[in-house]
């Protein structure tokens, strides 16, 4: 069935049939129609293929284009029910918050500035910087493994830092309590 007078001849006998079996998964006749319309694009331009059961050729192209759009239907559903993470708002600070990570941004700032130039270095591009570490190896002209060690070393001074202030801090904090 090569011929496309014979495919349009079969797919007119066929079409209030092709509606009403995509309807019943689509739910609506007008997206139900747009479904056979789509079929009978993809039928006609597969001229070049025999096809021996062009009535259940015609009914499985149907059939995958109204599965691709349930699917697609339920994908457009759940965006909107539910916006991504990164678009949800996110919490308010308190003020007592803010003061804590606004010190703990000092902290990490001053701790980062004392460090020795390599280890700065090193952790500045591999982990604010995005670099590999092959790469900051590359950069310092030492060896990967040392790279390693100076950014392990470094984000261990920088955790230390603000640790040993919060450890610190709750010490303080429970000596005066503010009620």
């Amino acid at each position: 069935m090569n011929d496309s007078n014979t495919r349009l001849q079969l797919y007119l006998e066929h079409r209030i049939a092709l509606i009403n079996y995509a309807k019943v998964v689509v739910g609506d006749h007008a997206r139900a129609e747009d479904v056979v319309q789509d079929a009978f694009l993809r039928f006609c331009a597969s001229t070049e293929e025999v096809v021996e059961q062009p009535v259940a050729y015609l009914y499985r192209i149907v059939r995958n284009l109204v599965l691709d759009a349930v699917r697609r239907q339920a994908a457009e559903k759940r965006q909107q029910q539910s916006p991504p993470q990164w678009m949800r708002p996110g919490h308010e600070l308190s003020p007592e918050q803010r003061v804590v990570h606004s010190d703990d941004a000092s902290r990490i700032a001053a701790t980062l500035a004392s460090l020795p130039e390599q280890m700065r270095i090193a952790v500045e591009m591999h982990r604010l910087g995005g670099f590999t570490l092959q790469q900051t190896a590359d950069h310092l002209k030492i060896s990967l493994s040392s790279a390693h060690r100076l950014v392990k070393d470094a984000i261990v001074h920088l955790a230390s830092s603000v640790a040993t202030h919060d450890s610190g801090h709750s010490a303080h904090s429970k000596e005066r309590p503010y009620a």
